[in-house]
């Protein structure tokens, strides 16, 4: 998925490395954790706590445009996906492609049509448009969709999965693909740091309005424009059972650090976490949360799924959109 991809981006602007500290493993509670905290409760459904203090950079969907391409229909159609997304239907329709599995173009038809993302789409100049995709089920799946919905427009589109973000990004740029599913903080950040060098300011942030807004005056000078941000985001997030939500009341990662903080509570999450500052240090410095022990599991995959349905983890790190949430 997009979202294992983008960890790896995200965590590399920050420097990628073995944690390495001797204790990083979580063998026993530090001597200066203080609280009960709350043991793991083990249960088959997962949810997603709310970031509601914005420690991740919001990775909403957007539609990356070569400006010569842009003309208003085509925007406006592309608009039309964005409009119809909140990350419960990204998270629909990964579980439909990785669960249910479908192809990504099925699932794009069968979304299209629920949503009626065609209905009232103006037409355009016309035109071949190539949609670029990244070599992630999600991408193709959002490829899948601008494909729908620039054909209804008039347009010759067609989808090329094409790979990672540093091979795309100059086709875009050059004209050689014209659209392309991306997130914004994880464009925002890719493109500061092709233009700024890798240790620039921070552009993005956890305000999705204020991320878009930068990314559009970065990208605009690279030859870029935008469509609208969607609801719909793939990024970071940190998941309970919905048995450990139900028992111990929290919803949101306010909730979990006035409740939770302390000995019993186990963190889950990829070896790097506990010096990343978007993991393990973020959470501790933006919500004052305590963990008793840290197990190294994956980076949001299989591993880290399975600690929270068996109770060995009380909270871990996954993906917003992942359709093993829906």
């Amino acid at each position: 998925m997009r979202a294992t991809l983008g960890v790896l981006l995200g965590l590399a602007t920050v420097g990628l490395a073995a944690c390495g500290e001797e204790g990083s493993s979580g063998t026993k509670a530090p001597a200066s954790v203080s609280g009960a905290g709350c043991a793991p409760v083990a249960g088959d459904k997962l949810v997603v706590l709310t970031d509601d203090k914005q420690l991740q950079t919001a990775d909403n969907i957007i539609a990356a445009i070569n400006t010569k391409a842009a003309d208003p229909a085509l925007v406006a159609a592309l608009d039309k996906v964005s409009d119809a997304l909140t990350t419960e239907k990204l998270i629909q329709l990964n579980k439909a492609v990785v669960v249910d599995r479908k192809t990504s173009k099925v699932a794009a038809e069968d979304f299209a049509k629920a949503e009626n993302l065609t209905t009232g789409i103006e037409k355009g100049k016309g035109g071949a448009i190539k949609i670029g995709a990244a070599d992630f089920a999600e991408s193709a799946t959002l490829g899948a969709l601008y494909e729908i919905v620039l054909d209804a427009a008039g347009y010759d589109a067609t989808v090329q999965t094409i790979g990672k973000r540093e091979v795309y990004y100059g086709q875009l740029t050059k004209g050689d693909i014209q659209v392309i599913p991306e997130y914004a903080g994880t464009l925002t950040e890719f493109i500061n740091g092709q233009v700024n060098g890798k240790d620039a300011k921070t552009l993005a942030s956890g305000d999705v309005d204020k991320t878009v807004t930068a990314l559009k005056e970065i990208g605009g000078k690279a030859g870029l424009s935008f469509g609208k941000a969607s609801k719909a985001a793939d990024q970071n997030a940190f998941a309970v059972t919905t048995a450990f939500a139900d028992k111990n009341g929290v919803k949101t990662l306010s909730d979990f650090a006035a409740k939770c903080s302390g000995k019993d509570t186990v963190l889950g999450g990829p070896a790097e976490c506990p010096q990343r500052p978007f993991c393990q240090p973020g959470l501790e410095k933006t919500y004052s949360i305590q963990f008793g022990k840290f197990v190294s599991l994956d980076a949001g995959g299989p591993q880290s799924l399975d600690a929270l349905k068996k109770g060995t983890a009380t909270i871990a790190l996954v993906f917003s959109s992942d359709g093993s949430l829906g």
